[in-house]
């Protein structure tokens, strides 16, 4: 008769890993010098409140392409191009404390910044 081999079942386990409180912006602007002015005044604040800096990562920039008419009525081979430009930076912020949130909801960025906060 043929012997059964005995089966055996291998168990992998994922080491337990603390899960760290973090915070992750993301910043989009369409000019990238005032992203990357708002990306430092970030980071300063951060790490004077004594928090872990992770970033910035600069994320892929989201062109959109819109091709016009130039003529309202013929001359359809004479159109412009317009592009528009979005540009996304990430930045993790490792354990922090309440001073952090505290410091990083009062802060002023300027005009044109969109900031997306999650905890």
């Amino acid at each position: 008769m043929a012997e059964k081999k005995a089966e055996k079942k291998i168990i992998r386990t994922v080491p337990q890993v603390e899960e760290q409180s973090r915070i992750r912006i993301k910043i989009k602007a369409y000019d990238h010098k005032i992203i990357d002015q708002s990306v430092r005044t970030i980071i300063d604040t951060a790490v004077r409140s004594g928090a872990k800096v992770v970033g910035p990562v600069p994320l892929p920039t989201e062109k959109t392409k819109y091709t016009v008419l130039r003529s309202t009525f013929v001359h359809k081979n004479a159109r412009d191009q317009f592009e528009m430009r979005v540009h996304k930076r990430l930045i993790d912020i490792i354990e922090p404390g309440p001073k952090t949130i505290d410091a990083l909801t009062n802060l002023n960025l300027p005009a044109g910044v969109d900031v997306e906060i999650k905890m």
